[in-house]
């Protein structure tokens, strides 16, 4: 596909300088640093984790329905089911 996109003069003449020295297309350059840059971003966003804290207790509050919304709502403000 072919598109108009802006690119700093600077990291311009470096990707042509690459494109050069690699034997390969400006275009083949530009396409491979996109996407070695997505999938950067892409693994990076994997990798991310997040620790829950975890209570004792193991089971529900006699009554509490969590398919119930107005219920779970009830029982978090303290008002009986």
């Amino acid at each position: 596909m072919r598109t108009t996109i802006r690119i700093d003069d600077g990291l311009l003449i470096e990707l042509k300088t690459q494109a050069v020295a690699s034997g390969r297309t400006l275009g083949e350059v530009i396409e491979d640093a996109l996407r070695a840059g997505l999938a950067r971003r892409t693994s990076t966003a994997r990798e991310v984790t997040a620790e829950l804290p975890t209570f004792a207790g193991g089971s529900l509050r006699p009554g509490v329905d969590l398919e119930d919304s107005a219920g779970l709502l009830d029982a978090m403000e303290g008002s009986d089911p």
